[in-house]
């Protein structure tokens, strides 16, 4: 649940105040708690990056900046975008905060799974699709969701 700051003097003073003010204001007031603004600009950083590796070649155990594997890609990713994830995909599920299917935006990280294991992940890029790194021999590519069996993470 994201953090809320309840400030209602300072609403009463300033009125109709932007998004961008109440973005300050907020981390003025509470630093160290991270906005939903804050944790999509990461996100969507982190997705353009991944984006940017379109083409290079998947290699197990490799986290960039030439070759990723799948949790690779993604660590490289939010690392560029200012953020720190564990080095296996199921540590990364274990340490993002889970999100509904419905609640998924783009930036958001996809968990594929098979019972409790979470054996693959990608970036969530909207319209049911994902920047991943599959498998080796292939690289890293634009693709549709293929499976139901997934579970979605936000990078806090």
């Amino acid at each position: 649940m994201p953090a809320q700051v309840h400030v209602p003097s300072l609403f009463a003073r300033v009125g109709t105040a932007s998004a961008l003010t109440l973005a300050v204001t907020s981390t003025m007031l509470a630093p160290g708690l991270v906005s939903d603004a804050e944790a999509a600009t990461h996100s969507t950083k982190a997705l353009k990056v991944a984006a940017s590796k379109k083409g290079s070649p998947y290699k197990y155990g490799a986290a960039g900046p030439h070759r990723f594997d799948c949790s690779g890609l993604t660590v490289y990713s939010f690392k560029k975008a200012g953020k720190k994830l564990p080095r296996t995909a199921q540590q990364q599920y274990n340490k993002t905060r889970h999100i509904t299917k419905s609640q998924r935006k783009r930036g958001d990280l996809v968990f594929f799974h098979s019972g409790r294991s979470v054996y693959h992940v990608g970036i969530y890029a909207g319209a049911g699709k994902i920047w991943h790194s599959p498998k080796s021999g292939d690289v890293v590519r634009l693709a549709k969701i293929w499976s139901k069996s997934v579970w979605y993470g936000r990078v806090r």
